[in-house]
């Protein structure tokens, strides 16, 4: 009867669902998760790499496997044979470490991430998803702090001047684009009530039933819809913080070789592109969860299809949606140039914090005043004219005065006595006398000796 259950319903897991898990089911999930994320990667490098090509009008990776589709997997395989070179000056115990710091906490991130709902595997009933904890979300974002430290370390520890300042860019690039991440999640937990992961997703299954001015609709279920605001904010500080272009700034090869990794090869170069990689298909995972309704189906699927989301259909939308947000970051390298540090760092903190800080103060007294006292139609209007408010203020901040540029002559007027001389601003320079002397001394030089008018 369950098993019917299931080929014709979703199933939400819960947490009474993990702990009920056989341990060599838990085991067998452990193991395929490393697989996929390793497979993953290497369609993913291919995939940039394609569609990088495709937009630069190129014929990208053809020559390896069906369509060029091996070829980081030869990569992958050619690197840990590569000759590894290590700096004399490296703290040799800390260089090993901070790869597999950053390779490790790539790996646990996806641990609380739900692929689906509950199936039977092997005669058993278990969620598509390794472990689900009351605090999913957190050990996310504990996950993606630790990252900083694999990355900080390795420009340390590389006794180098350019790995050192882009472990330091990258540290604080991290920091700072985290702190808007985190603000961006704190919406969706004020809306869903709950941290765990798959209960989140549980929560995004249908639209709450809204009443503005008698007229009864129902909400979209999606919080990217609902929570606009957070989800375009987790969006760029989701590219801030995995270290992607435009904001690859610890590793502007114009500016610093290759960043952090610059003195690193090899086996452990490997390592770090791999917890790259699996960094952005983390957070693509992640805002899967948090705001496209994780593993479900979209909403036109789901009205014409009862089942779509039963059994492990749930893996083709879980990550169809990953491979749409993948995309965007490929996109988004192949189309904006890389940004200058302070303006980068400028906009986390004084634009996307305090946006963030805005919208999660209006959401909460949004919150506040439905379960309150006051009617719908007050509700509604106070909400709107506290919005009108804050555009009203923020369109009307003062914005930075820029002082006028003097011209040229006033420049030289404000010049301050026993300055250097400054030369003729026609770039014309004025022909020396001695050079003029010279000239009108010199005897007049005959071409070619003989007459025009004589035949060769």
């Amino acid at each position: 009867m369950n098993e019917v259950l299931l080929a014709a319903h979703a199933v939400d897991p819960t947490l009474e669902t993990f702990e009920n898990d056989i341990w060599w089911i838990s085991l067998f999930k452990l193991v395929l998760l490393f697989v996929v994320l390793l497979l993953l990667t290497l369609f993913t490098i291919n995939y940039e790499r394609k569609v990088v090509a495709r937009m630069a009008v190129r014929p990208g990776p053809n020559q390896v496997g069906p369509n060029g589709w091996l070829q980081s997997l030869t990569d992958g395989v050619k690197l840990p044979f590569k000759e590894e070179i290590i700096p004399k000056t490296a703290d040799k115990v800390v260089y090993f470490i901070a790869p597999v710091i950053s390779a490790t906490v790539a790996f646990t991130a996806f641990a609380v991430i739900p692929f689906g709902g509950v199936v039977n595997m092997f005669g058993h009933q278990t969620a598509l998803q390794l472990t689900d904890v009351p605090v999913s979300v957190l050990v996310l974002l504990a996950c993606s702090s630790m990252a900083v430290y694999g990355v900080v370390l390795a420009g340390w520890a590389s006794g180098s001047t350019y790995p050192l300042l882009g472990g330091l860019r990258s540290s604080a690039q991290m920091i700072s684009y985290e702190v808007a991440m985190g603000l961006s999640i704190v919406a969706v937990f004020m809306t869903a009530g709950t941290m765990s992961t798959s209960q989140i997703v549980a929560a995004q299954a249908s639209g709450e039933p809204v009443n503005i001015f008698g007229i009864d609709l129902t909400a979209p279920g999606w919080y990217a819809v609902q929570l606009l605001p957070s989800f375009i904010v987790y969006m760029i500080a989701a590219v801030g913080e995995t270290n992607r272009a435009p904001f690859d700034l610890p590793e502007a090869e114009s500016e610093l070789v290759g960043g952090f990794h610059t003195e690193y090869s090899s086996f452990k170069f490997a390592l770090f592109f791999l917890a790259e990689y699996i960094n952005m298909i983390t957070v693509s995972a992640f805002c899967t969860t948090l705001f496209l309704g994780g593993w479900r189906a979209p909403w036109p699927i789901t009205a014409v299809w009862e089942g779509a989301n039963a059994g492990y259909f749930g893996l083709i939308w879980f990550f169809l949606k990953v491979f749409a947000l993948l995309f965007g970051f490929i996109w988004l390298r192949a189309t904006l140039p890389r940004m200058r540090y302070d303006q980068f760092m400028r906009f986390g903190w004084k634009v996307l914090i305090p946006v963030n800080l805005v919208w999660i103060l209006f959401l909460a007294y949004f919150k506040v005043a439905r379960s309150g006292e006051l009617s719908s139609e007050v509700r509604w209007i106070s909400t709107g004219a506290i919005a009108v408010i804050v555009l009203a203020i923020a369109w009307g901040w003062p914005a930075k005065k820029t002082q006028r540029k003097l011209s040229i002559e006033e420049e030289l007027a404000h010049r301050p006595p026993g300055s250097f001389p400054v030369p003729p601003m026609d770039l014309q320079v004025p022909p020396s006398p001695r050079a003029r002397r010279a000239v009108a001394e010199r005897a007049p030089a005959t071409v070619g000796g003989d007459s025009e008018t004589k035949e060769v």
